[in-house]
């Protein structure tokens, strides 16, 4: 029988991809990949690939866009970005903490999607 094996590939669907794309480059750091597909842009991270998408439905009928998804992005210093998105006015709904993934915390982005940043365990070489 066949199974699944992880996420692969996640996107987001946004109302207004420039104001988008630019939240994600310059505050959150990450980089656009070489190729963009039309209507998309899709970032250098790894090890899943994340991309931010023009909207397939009506993102406007709805006040909630991913209500119900946990979305954890690793970061190599949780405490640090915080304190640069937070001096930034980067609107953050749970201030830095000890999680069951390291130190957290989360934010919200021009879309209203809730991110989770957390510092990135480190792996044994």
């Amino acid at each position: 029988m066949a199974k699944l094996l992880g996420p692969d590939f996640i996107a987001l669907q946004v109302r207004d991809l420039e104001r988008s794309t630019r939240f994600y480059v310059e505050q959150l750091g990450l980089t656009p990949a070489k190729h963009r597909p039309p209507g998309a842009v899709i970032f250098d991270t790894a090890p899943v690939p994340f991309a931010l998408r023009e909207p397939l439905v009506d993102l406007d009928a709805t006040d909630r866009l991913g209500w119900g998804v946990s979305l954890w992005i690793a970061c190599d210093d949780a405490n640090a970005l915080h304190g640069t998105l937070a001096g930034a006015g980067v609107p953050i709904t749970v201030p830095p903490a000890d999680g069951p993934f390291g130190r957290f915390f989360s934010l919200r982005d021009p879309d209203g999607y809730l991110l989770t940043v957390h510092t990135a365990a480190t792996r044994p070489s």
